[in-house]
């Protein structure tokens, strides 16, 4: 049966409400080689589309019988308001049957039933892929599945066996089902970025935002090659927007081309400059939207053309590709410029409404933006390199410069979070580059917050981050407000260093040996060789606190104080609140070259016999990497 948009059902007396919906998973199963998928799973939910508030249609469903009540009028067919996801069920209908036959016959061929079958030995049993996933692919397969997986960071092998079309859980709160947009919302331009992408992967972002933004909003699809370097992959995406162009032709769909790797900031920008609807949406190839995703963002832009907003992520896991359902949260980052998740403020929570959009500090690299607006305000930054930072950037400059932004919990998308980057395995000389641009150009006084974030000296860093003169300007010209605001009314759960005079790392100039972190878990420092990096990481403070291994970003969270415990030979490390708890001295005199003696004990922190101690004075000198001002 094919229900029409809008088809009315006259009721009928007596009987019960019933709808019963029979679910069927379908994998792709190894070891038949004439058949396509693998009937693995049978369940029944009579109750989901009699309880739930909205329409829940799993993937692959039969309708069941449907008599109905007395006085109950007419029942309306809108079934995730969308006719051609209803159109594809009989088709679905035919395959899981033929399915069924395929492997009724096998069985009775004498085949062993799938549960009786030997799983083969894992061929990478370190891979991330295999975790959680393929213990039943064949030798054969596993090498293929693998070598996708090193190619992409996700498995493609898996991509390519899903329906391009396939059904997402709908994760959104139950009050977004019943929210009513404005039946004039602003037009739609969605970019998609990618660089050497699975096709499967690309078709399935494409086909999930035709089949889920309404036609009369979306103007057009514009995907954004970074200069792909798979001539497959390229042939393949030109085909499949040739082909969808035919089926759809009142829908623009373009592909922009670099003919050398610009990175995601100019990628994202030559998607923008190709756009021409009036709200620009600027996404990830690695994505599926979910359904009514449009929606909500084209209605916040319409009340306020000033906000950048983006929706809630899903995570897609890489090995399996289900689908996780994330919370909405903030969009946020630390003084080295990652990104992380973080709560929104308190006033959004004491509306006891997670429907409704939340204040955050940043994006996350989805963005949805009234165009016209994200020009006025310069666009994105084109001398962000590669991977990092430009997200960071364009918050900031979004707050300071005259606008918000916000997270729209009403909005879903499904990201593949990738097991690794292909194109840079290592992004942190990128995110460095890119965190020291951001921090030259808009944090002011604060900018050597990122020098210390990155354990890099003030000055003469000798990291080129290109031309800052014309974004410079652009921040006068726009009358920005400074950092200090930001951090005041935007991020206030921002920490600030102010009070950090020395940082880097801190050799014991006697026996040339660096304190280190130790061990972690654990709560013992160590003397060990100079490397200088993570868990040599020292802060001095101008209270006397000195951390070992990192500092905090954030003010929810706490410290790892270099501790005298009182007793013993050993120093310690805790979290300073709790030291504090434990009576433990946190306090420290010290001066560039002379000793480091607790404020509490008196004693010193020492190196004897290749191991850090605390004892009494002897006379050994440390020094620390770099100094922010003399103490």
């Amino acid at each position: 049966m094919i229900l029409e948009p809008n088809t009315s059902i006259p009721a009928k007396p007596g009987g019960l409400h019933l709808i019963q919906v029979l679910h069927f998973t379908i994998t792709y199963r190894p070891g038949f080689k004439n058949t396509k998928a693998d009937v693995l799973s049978r369940q029944f939910d009579s109750d989901a589309m009699l309880t739930s508030q909205k329409p829940f249609l799993p993937p692959f469903c039969f309708l069941g019988a449907i008599p109905y009540g007395p006085g109950q009028g007419i029942l309306q067919a809108n079934l995730y308001q969308s006719y051609d996801l209803m159109r594809t069920f009989e088709q679905k209908q035919s395959q899981i049957q033929m399915v069924n036959e395929e492997i009724m016959h096998d069985k009775g061929a004498g085949k062993k039933p799938l549960e009786d079958l030997k799983e083969p030995a894992l061929l990478f049993p370190e891979s991330a892929l295999f975790k959680n996933w393929g213990k039943n692919l064949t030798h054969d397969e596993q090498r293929d599945a693998q070598a996708a997986f090193e190619q992409y960071g996700y498995n493609v092998y898996l991509s390519d066996r899903l329906p391009i079309d396939r059904l997402l859980p709908d994760t959104r709160d139950q009050r977004c089902a019943t929210k009513v947009y404005p039946e004039t919302l602003p037009t739609l331009s969605v970019v998609l970025i990618y660089l050497d992408e699975a096709l499967s992967i690309i078709k399935r972002a494409v086909c999930s935002i035709i089949d889920r933004t309404p036609a009369h909003l979306l103007k057009e699809i514009i995907l954004v090659d970074d200069h792909s370097t798979n001539e497959k992959l390229k042939e393949g995406v030109d085909a499949y927007i040739e082909s969808m162009q035919q089926q759809k032709p009142h829908l623009k769909m373009l592909i922009v081309k670099h003919h050398q790797q610009l990175g995601l900031a100019q990628a994202r920008l030559s998607g923008w400059r190709a756009a021409t609807a009036e709200v620009v949406a600027i996404l990830d190839a690695h994505i599926e939207v979910n359904v009514m995703w449009a929606e909500p963002l084209l209605a916040r832009i319409k009340q306020d053309r000033t906000v950048v907003v983006s929706p809630v992520f899903d995570r897609v896991n890489y090995y399996d590709l289900n689908v996780v359902q994330y919370n909405p949260a903030a969009h946020a980052f630390d003084w080295a410029m990652w990104c992380m998740y973080e709560s929104f403020q308190p006033a959004w929570y004491s509306l006891h409404d997670e429907s409704l959009p939340g204040k955050s500090p940043a994006v996350m690299g989805i963005l949805v933006a009234d165009r016209v607006f994200l020009g006025e305000i310069g666009g994105l930054d084109g001398g962000m390199k590669v991977y990092g930072g430009e997200n960071i950037e364009l918050g900031i400059r979004v707050w300071t410069c005259g606008g918000s932004i916000e997270i729209v919990p009403c909005s879903k998308i499904a990201h593949i979070e990738r097991a690794h980057k292909p194109y840079a395995r290592d992004l942190s000389k990128f995110m460095m580059r890119n965190a020291l641009r951001v921090a030259e150009i808009w944090m002011d006084e604060y900018k050597y917050h990122v020098n210390i974030a990155w354990g890099l000296p003030l000055k003469d860093h000798g990291i080129d981050i290109g031309d800052i003169s014309e974004r410079k300007s652009l921040r006068e010209k726009l009358n920005c407000k400074p950092f200090s605001w930001y951090v005041e009314n935007v991020y206030p759960a921002l920490a600030t260093w102010k009070d950090v005079v020395a940082y880097g790392g801190i050799i014991n100039l006697d026996a040339q040996k660096c304190m280190d972190q130790g061990p972690t878990p654990g709560h013992i420092p160590i003397a060990y060789n100079c490397h200088y990096y993570h868990p040599q990481h020292t802060f001095y403070r101008q209270n006397g606190e000195f951390y070992v291994g990192g500092i905090k970003s954030h003010k929810y969270n706490d410290n790892r104080c270099l501790a005298d415990p009182g007793t013993g030979n050993l120093p310690a490390l805790y979290p300073c609140k709790e030291a504090i708890k434990k009576s433990m001295g946190i306090h420290w005199n010290f001066t560039q070259g002379g000793e480091l003696r607790t404020q509490k004990t008196k004693r010193c922190v020492e190196i004897k016999d290749n191991q850090l101690v605390i004892q009494d004075c002897t006379g050994q000198r440390w020094r620390m990497l770099y100094v922010v001002r003399n103490f």
